[in-house]
């Protein structure tokens, strides 16, 4: 019953998130809710402005209903959802994501309304976050997560409060890198699907039913999304989705009380917010200078010639080597090898 819930939520996803945006995308255009594109980044990409954004919100209502659809049949047989904290780890995830979403929301329709690039400043961002990251830390902690974690080759680690502090800092920044990843046309979209089937993987190896289905929920959202997001993009998901996506990329890590292996599977995550850190810093140390031609990392491959489906394959190989290297440390920590 297991595999035909995990089914059920990926192929409602898919065709949700799929279907939606035959009504969405000519929404959002009749509307007016069109992607400024920054003067700062390629010059190819002007063509793009007035794309319709936030079609996050595709996803996201795919994902609730795939959620709504499958997670009962969880229940039948020897398992509950209680048997996987889905009160807290499942549906809690889901909230978190919603919480960065709603924030991505913000953003956006600050963005669309003043017909500019930027919108909530830097710290009004970052308070919400942490309000949401906070939040969701404090309902795993109710719902009886303890600060032991499984690492690779050890086994259970209790961190004591520094578990919750490093899982404090590490979703802002999870899901801030996830943001960083959406640039081009598919590449977050593509990114977080091999993420999402490889913490799929991970969650039926460990039996927990209740995260398969959140995973392959993503993954089928994502799956869909792309449809309208494959290059050439005829709608982007917007800080909606990409925050949305972050929220649950760190809700399938820390529900498979895995987090550390978000660092691995979400390589490219890491790689494209560090590509950011380094250039600011090394462009301050330099007074002007650029270790990269332009960052996050995606833009750098397009000025040196490489095309947007290019950079998306190559980046979800990646993905995808990172993802089976992280299936073997998952059975390592848990002791299946």
């Amino acid at each position: 019953m297991d595999v035909i819930a995990i089914i059920l939520a990926a192929a409602v996803a898919f065709a949700v998130t799929a279907l939606l945006g035959k009504w969405m995308v000519p929404f959002l255009h009749k509307i007016n809710f069109g992607q400024t594109i920054r003067e700062v980044g390629p010059k190819w990409h002007q063509k793009k402005n007035g794309t319709p954004t936030m079609g996050g919100f595709q996803f996201i209502i795919g994902i609730l209903l795939a959620l709504a659809a499958a997670l009962p049949l969880t229940l039948t047989g020897s398992k509950t959802l209680s048997d996987d904290m889905a009160g807290t780890r499942v549906i809690g995830g889901y909230l978190l994501a919603l919480a960065f979403g709603g924030i991505g929301f913000l953003d956006d329709y600050i963005k669309v309304v003043k017909k500019r690039n930027l919108g909530l400043t830097v710290l009004q961002k970052l308070a919400l976050q942490c309000v949401a990251a906070g939040g969701y830390l404090f309902a795993l902690k109710l719902g009886g997560m303890s600060s032991v974690t499984m690492i690779p080759f050890a086994g259970p680690v209790d961190f004591g409060i520094w578990f919750w502090i490093v899982a404090f800092l590490g979703i802002i920044g999870i899901v801030n890198a996830v943001n960083f990843t959406d640039g081009i046309d598919g590449l977050n979209g593509s990114v977080t699907f091999f993420v999402s089937v490889f913490f799929m993987i991970i969650a039926g190896m460990l039996k927990c039913a209740g995260m398969g289905v959140l995973a392959a929920a993503c993954a089928g959202g994502c799956l869909g999304f792309l449809v309208w997001n494959f290059y050439p993009a005829k709608v982007f998901m917007g800080d909606t989705g990409s925050l949305f996506l972050g929220g649950m990329v760190c809700a399938m890590g820390f529900g498979l009380n895995l987090p550390i292996l978000i660092l691995l599977v979400g390589l490219i995550y890491i790689i494209e917010i560090l590509s950011v850190v380094l250039q600011v810093t090394y462009f301050k140390a330099t007074h002007g200078k650029r270790l990269f031609k332009m960052t996050p990392i995606h833009h750098s491959f397009e000025m040196r010639g490489w095309s947007e489906v290019k950079i998306c394959a190559v980046f979800s190989t990646v993905t995808a080597v990172a993802g089976v290297l992280s299936v073997f440390l998952a059975m390592t920590a848990y002791g299946i090898l």
